[in-house]
């Protein structure tokens, strides 16, 4: 127990310090230099950089704006002759970071409220009324069951319903889509901007008005044009813009502002990426595409509410904002050549182990290491009592 005491006391009050030893060693040498390049490399080269480790970061913040411009006239059995501007086809006309183009639709005019047969399925089918539940109302269907199994047409009977009537029917959509002509429309894209830590904002319109009546973006040519042609944004994401019409999708538009504040503001600039962003194989998708109905109502001569119901199929446009941007602070660049002088120290660590653990004469450099020293007032009182010792002894 008193040994156990005496080992805990002396570990507290031992104190350990470093002691500087030159090895003349060729491969622990090399090997030391070759470690102290790589920290050396990996805290200036991507530390400072790269990562530019000298620099304070903050994230960008910011609105977007969307204004679709474009004319078209189809002439559709369904639709007849027709002209389509943005309040036509722009649905609804403003949206959040977003907006919507429709190219095809189905349109079932003059609806009114009534008794009808339901389109033929496996559902609706029947051969009498006991083949239809009264009152029966599907998530599926377009009314609501009467109880009767009446004609559709010459050969098929179906249930009756009672709903808005005629009952659309979408089982074939148009091909090619009705709106295709979409493609030639385009998008002004209105972006601001702020990095609040650093007091700086911009807008991604560089340029002045006259330029902004010619130039269509294009990464090439026109890289910071906000005005964008549909058919060069679905083209630069890879994908054919009358395929994706006829039943729709959703297309990302990504713009990215990373700034290095330490240049000039006018090298702040956007960069503008385009992906496509709903699942491309419609075989393995249920409802692909993008779609929803809408309606509108009038009254007809007779004072009845009546309908013409739209089935639009379009794209969505999604608008993400991202990016950060730097610029120089002396806190961060002194705690990363702080923390690069420190890992210096990982070179001596792997040489110390080399040296004492691996080399033959490890034995021979532990001992060149190593010193123990005793307490010298212990060493002090130790000789000047063996000497008052001696010197009694020599008296008598």
């Amino acid at each position: 127990m008193a040994g156990c005491c005496t080992s805990v006391c002396d570990f507290i009050v031992e104190y350990d310090t470093p002691r500087i030893v030159l090895i003349k060693n060729r491969k622990v040498g090399v090997v030391n230099r070759v470690v102290q390049f790589a920290i050396l490399a990996y805290v200036i080269g991507w530390v400072l950089v790269w990562e530019k480790g000298y620099q304070e970061f903050d994230s960008t913040i910011g609105s977007v704006t969307t204004k679709v411009k474009g004319v078209a006239i189809t002439n559709s059995t369904s639709l007849e002759e027709r002209i389509w501007d943005a309040a036509d086809y722009v649905i609804p006309s403003q949206q959040e970071n977003s907006f919507f183009v429709m190219t095809n639709v189905i349109v079932t005019k003059n609806q009114v409220q009534g008794r009808c047969p339901e389109l033929p399925n496996k559902r609706t089918r029947c051969k009498s009324d006991i083949d239809c539940a009264s009152r029966y109302n599907n998530i599926h269907s377009n009314g609501v069951l009467t109880g009767k199994c009446v004609k559709y047409n010459e050969e098929v009977k179906t249930c009756e319903i009672f709903a808005w009537c005629p009952v659309e029917n979408d089982t074939v959509i148009p091909k090619p889509a009705i709106l295709g002509a979409a493609e030639n429309f385009t998008v002004l894209i209105k972006n601001n901007i702020a990095f609040l830590k650093f007091n700086f904002s911009k807008r991604n319109i560089l340029t002045n008005a006259s330029y902004l009546k010619s130039c269509r973006f294009n990464q090439k040519n026109y890289p910071f044009c906000p005005i964008f042609r549909l058919g060069d944004m679905v083209q630069e994401a890879g994908q054919d813009f009358q395929k994706l019409a006829v039943q729709g999708g959703v297309m990302g538009i990504l713009i990215e502002w990373n700034c290095n504040l330490d240049q000039s503001p006018s090298k702040c600039v956007p960069k503008y990426v385009f992906r496509r962003l709903d699942n491309t194989n419609f075989g393995e998708t249920v409802s692909p595409g993008f779609n929803f109905r809408f309606a509108k109502y009038f009254r007809n001569t007779n004072g009845t509410e009546t309908r013409t119901l739209f089935k639009t199929y379009g794209i969505r446009f999604e608008v993400e904002l991202f990016g950060h941007a730097g610029k120089f602070n002396i806190i961060p660049t002194m705690i990363n050549i702080g923390s690069g002088l420190a890992l210096l120290g990982m070179a001596t660590i792997l040489c110390d182990i080399i040296v004492l653990y691996f080399l033959k004469k490890s034995n021979y450099y532990k001992g060149k290491k190593y010193k123990y020293v005793e307490d010298y007032e212990l060493d002090f009182e130790s000789e000047n009592s063996y000497g008052a010792t001696q010197n009694s002894g020599n008296t008598n």
